[in-house]
């Protein structure tokens, strides 16, 4: 049995100490030791973007990261994101264009989108359906997940014109 590791981080704005096994993933840590259930696995190996956070103002995917390696760091799940109110027009948007279907991909979809939208205040729908291109759902086909996005772009450009 490999010995536990003691790791301290910010997660949502909170100072968080723990001890957790070299082995355990990001993901993992932040549903099991926090109960942050927001950040989904899918597929574990880096490709569905269920598992995105932001470490460090950084998307990552939590799959990939292990605990031990957010030592130190700044983490933000969606469930800060939207308690911080970050996210809030996104994710009318989303429920208004029915982007949502069964809301597993949707957490990773959040933190992708409001990425681009950090980056680029106007971004094309070819863009953002590009920057969408590491996130999967098998439920909406993409339209109304891009439809919602174009409606939070012009929502954002019309409150700062």
């Amino acid at each position: 049995m490999i010995a536990p590791v003691s790791i301290t981080l910010m997660v949502n704005d909170e100072h968080v100490n723990a001890h957790v096994s070299p082995r355990t993933h990001l993901a993992d840590f932040l549903r099991d030791h926090l109960g942050l259930t927001g950040t989904h696995l899918g597929c574990e190996h880096g490709v569905c973007g269920a598992c995105t956070v932001r470490l460090d103002g950084d998307i990552v995917r939590g799959c990939l990261v292990l605990a031990v390696q957010a030592d130190g760091a700044v983490v933000e799940t969606i469930e800060g994101l939207s308690d911080s109110g970050e996210i809030a027009d996104l994710q009318e948007a989303f429920r208004n264009r029915n982007a949502l279907q069964c809301g597993y991909c949707t957490p990773g979809m959040l933190i992708a989108v409001q990425e681009l939208l950090r980056q680029q205040s106007n971004p094309s729908r070819e863009t953002i359906r590009e920057h969408l291109s590491g996130n999967y759902c098998r439920c909406t086909g993409y339209h109304a997940i891009v439809d919602a996005v174009e409606a939070t772009v012009r929502a954002r450009n019309g409150a700062n014109a």
